[in-house]
């Protein structure tokens, strides 16, 4: 296979918000190897690949066909090996994602056959509760847990918060509550920053992830309490939200997980 094809096509495109996106790619011609919930892998364009309407300009370029590529985290199970899905976000000035969303249903792009990354469920053993934090597209690697694991790890809790500016900012939201409808072990918190801009008044969580932690009406709702003997943390999306966790973190005897030293801290910063 040439490394660098236009070797996939787009079978499915939710918009979930304007700049905000969610589509399921398929290989052409070649199959999906096997991967862990969590990883990612790579998409790309050639330069000469249109651009979406609101993107910055950009001078033409100097080679057309040259590839973009760029990383990003799977949301799809990892059981599921006939297509594989991703929530993108719009970064206007960038050189891909205005190229992805022109994209549409039928149109081809390229899909890296090599699938990596070390922010898995491995590490964690299968006795200790899981609370996931993410903020917008961060949510992708723990939908592809959640729908991979949640049903074989159903002896222990999974929390999910997910932070978000506005409610039609909240990818998933639907899926993850009908989750939580049907799961005991499973509680899904979608966090606000900015409601006061809401179009319809909203009576969820707001503010930051790291002001919702220590609300003991917060832990009363997942059924328990994150300890560092029972839970462990994942942290994926704004780095500013990673770095605020990790103080409130490790102030309570969580330590950040590493290959030398383990911890039950793991992490993964968006851009």
């Amino acid at each position: 296979m040439e490394e660098r094809a236009l070797n996939a096509v787009v079978t499915q495109r939710t918009d979930i918000a304007p700049g905000l996106m969610i589509i399921r790619v398929i290989p052409d011609g070649w199959e999906l190897p096997e991967f862990k919930a969590g990883q990612f892998t790579l998409l790309g364009l050639p330069c000469g690949a249109p651009r979406c309407e609101g993107s910055d300009d950009e001078p033409p370029p100097e080679d057309p066909d040259k590839m973009i590529v760029r990383a990003y985290s799977i949301s799809s199970a990892s059981i599921q090996r006939e297509f594989l899905e991703f929530y993108l976000i719009l970064v206007r000035s960038g050189a891909l994602t205005p190229r992805l969303f022109s994209l549409q249903v039928g149109d081809r792009l390229h899909l890296s056959p090599k699938i990596t990354g070390m922010f898995t469920l491995d590490v964690i053993p299968p006795d200790k509760n899981i609370v996931m934090l993410g903020t917008g597209t961060g949510l992708a690697p723990y939908m592809s847990m959640i729908r991979t694991r949640l049903k074989q790890d159903a002896s222990r809790n999974f929390l999910v918060l997910h932070g978000a500016r506005h409610s039609t900012d909240l990818g998933y939201r639907d899926v993850l509550e009908t989750i939580m409808d049907f799961c005991e072990v499973f509680t899904y918190v979608p966090v606000v920053s900015d409601s006061h801009h809401e179009a319809v008044p909203w009576n969820g969580r707001t503010g930051f992830l790291n002001e919702c932690w220590n609300d003991p009406e917060l832990w009363e709702q997942a059924g328990f309490v994150p300890d560092p003997a029972t839970t462990h943390i994942l942290l994926c999306g704004n780095p500013r939200m990673i770095e605020g966790m990790l103080e409130v973190l490790q102030k309570q005897g969580f330590r950040k997980h590493t290959r030398k030293e383990p911890g039950q801290i793991h992490l993964e910063a968006y851009w």
